[in-house]
């Protein structure tokens, strides 16, 4: 079993798109196809893409509570019928 180490980021941090994607464990032409939807914010540097991290946790935030309400309802549904 390997140790994992803790990182502190300061909000105000810009992260690469390979940084932010290990962030939000997804892969980088995935997060590149989320930045381009407009589904998080980010600047350009010359040809790069900068995403400050407060952004980042912004979008898993909403994206952790969109997962979550469907899973709910069906909690409530299901207790509501006595299945649960």
């Amino acid at each position: 079993m390997t140790a994992q180490g803790a990182q502190i980021i300061p909000d105000a941090a810009e992260l690469t798109t390979q940084q932010a994607a290990d962030f939000l464990n997804v892969s980088r032409p995935y997060l590149i196809g989320l930045l381009e939807a407009g589904e998080i914010p980010y600047r350009m540097v010359g040809t790069h893409r900068r995403i400050r991290f407060e952004d980042l946790r912004e979008y898993r935030r909403r994206d952790d509570l969109k997962r979550r309400q469907p899973a709910d309802e069906l909690t409530r549904l299901s207790e509501e019928l006595g299945l649960y």
